[in-house]
């Protein structure tokens, strides 16, 4: 669906701007177009890049002059890579809504998002083919970029060392599910006195230039045992290392973006960490990062002449009765008090929907507004996105101080996911979703119910899996169940950690981490039962839909197939392994199987026997 949608926007985005385009909509096409100039981008090669590293103050592995008596400060230095490039090195940091007054937008910081996709890399034994390919692609692009080879090989295997130190003392995303439990609110002086080897102060100050900060300043802080220990770390690593490392990571987080000679080291890298053998398309790139980083303009050209606005309206009906079997079901949940059933009805009743795309998009003013601190040239790609860069970290920074817009959308239209927020307590369908596997105006009901309405019952679900749970209906951070029924939830959660645990993905033989998926199946457990409960309900008020000719399935046994159907795909064994360790999801196989093994409703669709391997005897269930 995702590759479907890709074309649509490629050829949207190829037109020559005409006079229905807007300046946001033609700088996303100027921006697109600048990605597929082949020519010009040789032509400036790695130029920009090159001297954004001179400013930065140089790359000791590849300037012999470097000294660390006349380098930048560690603080300014990873300050001013978030602010011009939005990338956190060290540090993880950004204005959001405050967890605990949702209303507030507050500066938050967290951990640090490491090299690889998870800290297994660094400290299984199992992993050293993959660390030794992420060495090898740091000291050829370090070489592509001036340094000497063999200097560099052995410069780069202490930032290795380094990294596997960080790595160390970060603390396993497993560890970090309770969000009440990480959320520490702080000020700059104390969070100082905590962690006095960074200047916290010289930090900050820098990331909100020109703004004024005090050192009174609160902060949210969601890991203050890694900075404790970041800042040990920090005052006994050589000086060269860090800053080896820091520009290290911005080097590669630019890297997909770099002229063709670097294409080579980054595609080897990646065959063994993903098992990729092949880059996409120059054009499948260019897609993407537009639509990434200039959403909204995207967005505005795509809904134009693709979007069915009549599935706005069924969208919202599907909602209304899914949320309504929520409620029945919550009514007939067994292991919660009356009091936080009334609570949590009430959150689910207080969800707003959005549905598509924000109606501003539409209001060429708006969205111009949206856009206008952007310059964006029709040629050179790499400043263009350096300007996209810099531009998205003054939008963020440009919140604090201000109240949360609560209408604000997140996400951008033209993308196949759906979402739920917290903060806002909204669940999020962009226009990308609406659309065949997931739903059709022209599919029975039952496809539908099974295809987007499992969809909305699984973000529905999410305010009120292991982590939504702990938000009231206003977003805010705060304990609205008694702790009996917390103890109950615990119990009721626990039955499906251990459940996906005993699952293995066949082709690389590992164990699902039952614990760090734990949200998201409990969401799919609980989308499919309501969407099910729906359907049947339509059922019901609508009169039953007829057979679909040449098939011998009844519309029971098609909702749950085409939900099974929607997780259809494949996956190289190494981009698996991967998955297994740091995604939140489960692979896809595991999520047919899980939810499916728990419904008694689908176990009955299928006349599945007592002893099916799918009907098992005990069967979990939260929601």
């Amino acid at each position: 669906m995702a590759d479907q949608l890709q074309v649509v926007l490629k050829g949207i985005l190829e037109d020559k701007p005409t006079p229905e385009d807007n300046a946001a909509t033609t700088k996303a096409k100027y921006f697109y177009q600048s990605c597929m100039n082949m020519s010009q981008i040789e032509e400036v090669s790695d130029t920009p890049l090159i001297r954004v590293i001179e400013k930065l103050g140089g790359w000791p592995v590849t300037d012999s002059e470097w000294n660390s008596n006349n380098a930048i400060d560690l603080e300014t230095l990873v300050a001013v890579i978030k602010r011009n490039f939005t990338l956190g090195v060290l540090i993880e940091e950004w204005v959001g809504p405050d967890d605990r007054r949702s209303e507030n937008h507050i500066i938050q910081i967290d951990q640090l998002q490491l090299g690889l996709p998870s800290r297994d890399y660094f400290l299984d034994e199992r992993s050293n083919h993959e660390l030794m390919a992420y060495h090898q692609y740091m000291t050829e692009v370090s070489h592509l970029l001036g340094a000497n080879e063999s200097y560099a090989y052995g410069e780069l295997w202490k930032v290795i060392e380094f990294e596997k130190m960080l790595a160390n003392i970060s603390v396993p995303e497993v560890e970090r599910i309770d969000t009440s439990a990480i959320y520490h609110k702080t000020t700059i002086k104390d969070l100082a006195l905590k962690v006095p080897q960074i200047n916290w102060m010289l930090y900050f100050q820098e990331l909100v230039h020109p703004m004024n900060m005090t050192e009174n300043e609160e902060i949210v802080s969601y890991s203050t045992r890694f900075f404790v220990r970041l800042g040990k770390l920090l005052a006994e690593t050589d000086k060269t290392v860090v800053h080896n490392y820091i520009i290290w990571r911005l080097v590669m987080d630019l890297m997909p973006h770099m002229p063709p000679q670097y294409e080579g080291t980054r595609a080897e890298f990646r065959r063994v960490l993903l098992g990729v053998l092949q880059d996409r398309k120059r054009w499948n790139r260019c897609v993407e990062w537009t639509n990434k980083k200039m959403g909204m303009a995207v967005g505005a050209l795509f809904i134009r002449d693709n979007f069915n606005h009549e599935s706005k309206a069924t969208a919202l009906e599907m909602i209304h009765d899914i949320r309504e079997a929520f409620n029945e079901l919550l009514e007939e949940n067994d292991w919660m008090d009356p009091e936080t059933r009334k609570v949590a009805e009430d959150k689910a009743n207080s969800m707003t929907e959005r549905i598509g795309y924000p109606e501003y998009i539409t209001n060429d003013t708006r969205l111009e507004g949206e856009y206008t601190n952007l310059t964006i040239r029709s040629e050179e790609f790499l400043v263009n996105l350096f300007s996209i860069l810099r531009f998205e970290a003054d939008r963020n920074v440009a919140k604090l101080r201000k109240p949360v817009d609560k209408d604000k959308w997140a996400t951008e239209p033209a993308v196949v996911n759906a979402f739920y927020n917290p903060n806002k307590n909204d669940i999020v369908f962009p226009a990308g979703i609406l659309q065949p596997l997931f739903y059709s105006q022209h599919f029975p009901k039952s496809l539908n119910y099974g295809g987007i309405g499992v969809v909305i019952g699984h973000e529905i679900t999410h305010g009120f899996d292991d982590k939504g749970r702990q938000f009231d209906k206003h977003g805010n951070l705060k304990q609205w169940w008694n702790n009996k029924t917390i103890a109950e939830f615990r119990k009721a959660a626990q039955c499906i950690v251990d459940q996906y645990s005993n699952y293995t993905l066949d082709d690389i033989n590992l164990a699902i981490d039952g614990r760090l998926t734990q949200g998201e199946n409990i969401a799919d457990n609980g989308g499919l039962k309501q969407a099910y409960r729906a359907y049947k309900k339509w059922v019901t008020e609508h009169g039953a839909e007829p057979d679909l000719p040449g098939l011998d399935l009844t519309h029971n046994q098609l909702f749950f197939l085409n939900y099974a159907q929607i997780w259809c795909g494949s996956m190289r064994p190494e981009d698996a392994l991967t998955k297994i360790r740091s995604s939140v999801h489960s692979p896809g196989p595991v999520r047919v199987m899980g939810p499916l093994s728990n419904s008694n409703d689908f176990s009955e669709a299928y006349n599945c026997p007592k002893t099916a391997r799918m009907n098992p005897p005990k069967k979990c269930s939260v929601w």
